[in-house]
């Protein structure tokens, strides 16, 4: 038995949807960050990785949110990347090719 989500062919490149989902995605980021709930994983799951998202939450919350402050660190640090790349670079990288940390 084959898994579905291997046998799905990459997404084409569409400008129009990688920038904003881009911009969304990368201010939704900072805001969060900057606000303090970069550790609840919300851009994560809105870039599709599940996996990812739930790891930062749950070790968020298991620490006690000791973990929180590196995780909202990150978040600010992977909305300014997902800002500064082009929306080719955006796409290749987060989008078909699943790149889930920075």
């Amino acid at each position: 038995m084959t898994d579905p989500m291997m046998s799905q062919a990459p997404q084409p490149f569409n400008q129009q949807i990688a920038h904003s989902r881009k911009m969304s995605v990368g201010i939704l980021s900072i805001i969060l960050a900057v606000i303090g709930l970069g550790w609840i994983g919300i851009p994560k799951f809105m870039l599709g990785f599940n996996k990812a998202g739930l790891i930062t939450l749950l070790v968020s919350i298991c620490t006690c949110g000791a973990a929180a402050v590196i995780f909202n660190i990150m978040t600010l640090v992977e909305g300014i990347i997902y800002l500064t790349k082009t929306d080719e670079d955006f796409h290749q990288l987060y989008i078909a090719g699943d790149k889930q940390w920075f």
